[in-house]
């Protein structure tokens, strides 16, 4: 295989890889959201505060994932 074949390929799987975690955690963090929501509505800002800051850490390992697969192709 060529070396730039090879860099793509392994930015590809860092990438894909890299995504499939912080995927299935958001999911499961909107999920909880709403649940937590529409068993107590008054606690709306409280709960949308804390979605948001977990949002934010987990969308935070997908751009490392993204860092990681530049750097792969640019780099390595």
């Amino acid at each position: 295989m060529d070396e730039a074949a090879v860099r793509l390929l392994a930015a590809g799987l860092a990438m894909g890889l890299g995504a499939i975690g912080p995927g299935v955690g958001l999911g499961i963090l909107g999920m909880g959201a709403v649940n937590a929501v529409s068993r107590n509505p008054e606690a709306r800002g409280t709960i949308f505060t804390n979605f948001l800051f977990a949002l934010a850490l987990t969308e935070a390992v997908a751009i490392y994932a993204l860092v990681v697969a530049i750097i792969l192709i640019f780099v390595a």
